[in-house]
């Protein structure tokens, strides 16, 4: 089975397609979607419970597609679940198989009928990231997000440079459609040596194939990018579509 992790190593760009959803989806639905997706992307990434509201379990999830031969990257933050949760949850995302994983903060909960639930924060983000790197450091390749700041003047690399201290070893940038915005950015990581401690995975928002399979090109340009991340929220046909325009401009 070609996994992410192995891509990420080994490849000189690795392509993965996350699955996200506007309202909550049909595990079956998810399930579908990857299995089209899985013929041209390194692996699937997964994402948890994004705007406050349930999702189908991270582990369960992963365990199904993994049965089917698709590799994943779950995604786990420190909103959602306490410390013995999120030991209990790695436990499990190991004992499946699961060889890469996104550790994540987590944004504020909503403040919506339709997400009662209350933010946690046990643990932050460095801790849930040095809690997966232990005992074992060769058990996950592990991830972090960070999002592309608008005002450059109050970038500050300390807390990306302390996760990967940790043990975080890529880095999910959130989507940027401003491809300027994003090669200043990437300028700064390259500049303060973060790209010396991660691969860097640019994510893309859905986009029509005819712009975002140059755009994938455009993004590969930049110093310092290991891959894309390619967000699919509904039909994937449009990003399978993209991913085959990038492939026939190289």
């Amino acid at each position: 089975m070609k996994t992410f992790r192995s891509a990420l190593a080994h490849s000189a760009f690795a392509i993965t397609a996350e699955l996200s959803a506007t309202e909550p989806a049909e595990t079956t639905d998810l399930i579908r979607r990857a299995r089209v997706l899985s013929g041209v992307v390194d692996g699937i990434q997964l994402v948890s419970n994004p705007p406050g509201y349930a999702q189908t379990s991270q582990t369960a999830l992963a365990a199904l597609l993994l049965r089917e031969g698709i590799d994943v990257t779950p995604t786990l933050n420190c909103r959602d679940r306490n410390r013995i949760a999120l030991q209990s949850e790695l436990l499990g995302l190991h004992a499946i198989g699961v060889t890469s994983l996104v550790l994540n903060q987590g944004g504020a909960m909503p403040r919506s009928p339709d997400s009662p639930g209350t933010a946690v924060f046990d643990v932050n983000c460095s801790e849930l990231i040095s809690m997966a790197h232990e005992p074992d450091e060769s058990t996950f390749l592990l991830g972090t997000g960070a999002s592309v700041p608008n005002d450059g003047s109050d970038w500050n690399p300390a807390p990306l440079l302390e996760r990967s201290s940790a043990g975080a070893r890529f880095l999910r940038l959130q989507p940027c459609s401003d491809i300027d915005l994003l090669r200043q950015h990437m300028a700064r990581l390259v500049e303060d040596k973060v790209t010396w401690h991660y691969s860097v995975m640019v994510s893309l928002a859905p986009l029509p194939a005819n712009v975002c399979g140059p755009l994938i090109s455009d993004v590969q340009s930049i110093p310092g990018v290991s891959g894309v991340n390619l967000v699919c929220r509904n039909d994937p046909a449009a990003l399978i579509a993209s991913v085959d325009t990038y492939h026939q401009a190289i």
